[in-house]
């Protein structure tokens, strides 16, 4: 499977609760920027997967709608996300080719090194509104390939 990686655009500083951070109007604009690159690209995943995380949610949503891909809310993909708890979630997706999950940092970074079997998941930072691109063949540790990772101000 193809599994991209969407870390949630530019989010407001302060709200009542880190849950309900919203877009700021330049994270709208990145959104829109990446819902733009993948469709030029040919990059349209089969669905994509998405943080309950408000930010990460409008996020998916922009893009989902200006791609016209299917997107699923899913609680374990919010802040604190487990590399080997994504794995897992993953497998009732396995029969799609290609994957979108959108969500925050830190977690990104250490799943995506948990999936190349990096041994420290610190070399790695996944900036805001960045697509990041995983060939993973099998859904196990180690076995993905890094194919690219592109931060929107290049999109």
């Amino acid at each position: 499977m193809l599994l991209y990686f969407l870390r949630h655009a530019e989010a407001e500083d302060i709200a009542e609760t880190d849950f309900d951070r919203r877009l700021t109007e330049r994270g709208r604009g990145q959104a829109e920027k990446v819902a733009k690159f993948i469709l030029k690209q040919n990059l349209k995943p089969s669905v994509i997967l998405a943080s309950p995380v408000t930010r990460a949610k409008q996020t998916a949503h922009l893009v989902s709608d200006t791609i016209e891909a299917d997107m699923v809310k899913l609680d374990w993909l919010a802040c604190g996300m487990d590399p080997e708890v994504c794995l897992r979630e993953l497998e009732p997706y396995a029969h799609h080719p290609t994957i979108m999950l959108v969500g925050h940092e830190p977690d990104f970074s250490a799943t995506i090194g948990h999936l190349l079997g990096a041994p420290d998941s610190e070399a790695l930072h996944i900036r805001k509104a960045s697509l990041t691109l995983v060939d993973l063949p099998e859904l196990k540790a180690g076995a993905g390939r890094l194919e690219f990772s592109i931060p929107c101000k290049l999109m």
